[in-house]
């Protein structure tokens, strides 16, 4: 085979070549393994290699097809966050005392994977905890941006990102409370869709060494990524559906078809930045001629609407109440500093950073009072999806920034057109999709004047998740999608 035949292929063209046997799975699992060997040395995007057992797996996939069997995953090669629980490999969360925890069962999610026929090669990086938007750890190294190496990949699905840029395979699965899919898709300039609240149950993709139970993790999801908007809708389809141990709750696969099928007849509001935190000049360029294209192509656009959620409340909201949830997770020493820090607010500071304080230490009170606010939030999307069948905004500022290990993430900076903005206030943009717990898209928009990726964020209503797929397909099919990075297209 020639380098690179079918590295960016996609899952749904690597499909229909298993099919019509003009490759197998083995030569598909080699092929993505001697890219991994020939050039991970640059971005340390698969930390957890478990090349035997996927050959292992390749050579079973081949043998059912050679039985006439099928599967929506059948002989296809993936990735997988380290965060899921895979039997027998390490999942650390990045956690160096975890570094020896090896879980004993696979998580539901990657069962479901294995069962579809899913061939599996390894497991891709991610920050401590799962808590940045650059991957990092002391057990496995730092991840790089396959675009420039000096740069975040994006976090904390980063591996995941990178892995997918660099064509090891045509799909990884990964994780998101704060953007950790749509971020790390954006940076690295692929795909990847935020499911509804609970379509995808996440037993099995819990902090080690807790044991893999049916957990509500509030706001957080899992769901897939991709370097085409089609191939998110099959691994989708494959992890969703209710945990049975968790007494059927889910949504299940009965979700409502998308809206429309032609690009047409789509109503879409477009938000392309907000003084909360402003989008830069090349991410408003890219939404910009992405809007005026949808408008030439007989969208019908809106560029600002009454019925929009007020964006500094609902980021507030989604301040205090992710930090609500992540806070009671954090060791005793970082609670009593954050109850120190929040004893010293003015009632009048309204900032961000003054509302993840509050958040860490909120009473049960609070919270309730805070989730009866997201109730309303939640009412007031869906009057807006009365008008529209999807928003499209921006996943972060600006496109992928220097690495910046700091330990401190409230005191880095990044800057918005030469003006320096505080760090974590990157929230805003991922929140709003996830404090609603609505489904999000993320799609690339090609490449900045530094030839880094730039793309959007789809969002659609409540279980209709359908809809923003259906949208980031039709966008790749008449615009273009996924541009490999010239460091790897070989």
């Amino acid at each position: 085979m020639a380098k690179a035949q079918w590295s960016y292929k996609s899952a749904t063209e690597l499909s229909a070549a298993l099919a019509a046997k003009q490759v197998s799975a083995v030569e598909l699992a080699r092929d993505a393994i001697q890219r991994i060997e020939r050039h991970d040395g640059k971005i340390n995007a698969v930390c957890v290699r478990d090349f035997a057992r996927g050959l292992e797996a390749a050579r079973a996939a081949d043998a059912a097809r050679a039985r006439g069997e099928t599967g929506a995953l059948l002989g296809l090669p993936i990735t997988v966050k380290e965060s899921f629980n895979i039997a027998g490999l390490p999942t650390t969360w990045g956690f160096p005392p975890q570094r020896d925890f090896r879980p004993a069962e696979d998580a539901l999610s990657i069962s479901r994977v294995k069962a579809a026929g899913g061939v599996i090669l390894g497991k891709t990086n991610v920050p401590v905890g799962l808590a940045d938007w650059q991957s990092y750890n002391e057990i496995y190294g730092t991840t790089n941006n396959p675009y420039h190496l000096g740069r975040t990949p994006g976090g904390s699905s980063g591996g995941s990102s990178a892995a997918l840029a660099a064509g090891y395979g045509p799909l990884s699965l990964g994780s998101d409370i704060g953007g950790s899919l749509r971020v790390p898709a954006f940076h690295c300039g692929v795909y990847a869709h935020k499911p509804t609240y609970n379509l995808a149950p996440v037993r099995g993709h819990t902090p080690p060494p807790f044991p893999p139970i049916p957990l509500d993790r509030d706001m957080a999801v899992i769901g897939p990524m991709a370097r085409s908007a089609a191939d998110l809708s099959l691994l989708l389809d494959v992890i969703a559906g209710p945990d049975p141990l968790d007494m059927g709750v889910g949504y299940g696969l009965a979700l409502p078809p998308p809206r429309h099928n032609a690009l047409k007849d789509f109503r879409v509001l477009v938000v392309d930045s907000d003084p909360v935190l402003p989008a830069d000049k090349d991410i408003r360029g890219a939404i910009e001629n992405l809007a005026g294209s949808l408008a030439k192509a007989g969208v019908s656009v809106a560029r600002q609407s009454p019925l929009w959620p007020d964006f500094a409340d609902s980021s507030r909201l989604y301040m205090r109440m992710l930090m609500a949830f992540l806070g009671a997770f954090f060791p005793p020493e970082a609670v009593a500093g954050a109850q120190a820090g929040a004893a010293q607010l003015k009632a009048d500071n309204r900032s961000l950073a003054a509302e993840r304080l509050r958040g860490m230490t909120q009473s049960h009170r609070d919270w309730v009072l805070d989730d009866g606010a997201r109730a309303r939030l939640r009412a007031q999307w869906r009057e807006l999806f009365k008008t529209f069948d999807a928003v499209i905004c921006p996943i972060m500022p600006t496109p992928a920034y220097p690495h910046d290990h700091s330990p401190d993430q409230e005191a880095r900076r990044i800057k918005i057109d030469g003006k320096d903005y505080v760090y974590t206030d990157q929230l805003t943009w991922p929140g709003i999709a996830t404090l609603p717990g609505l489904p999000a898209t993320a799609i690339p928009l090609g490449l900045s004047p530094q030839g880094l990726p730039l793309g959007v964020q789809i969002l659609g209503p409540w279980l209709e998740d359908r809809t923003p797929l259906k949208l980031a397909e039709l966008i790749e099919r008449e615009f273009g999608g996924f541009v490999p990075p010239p460091m790897f297209d070989d």
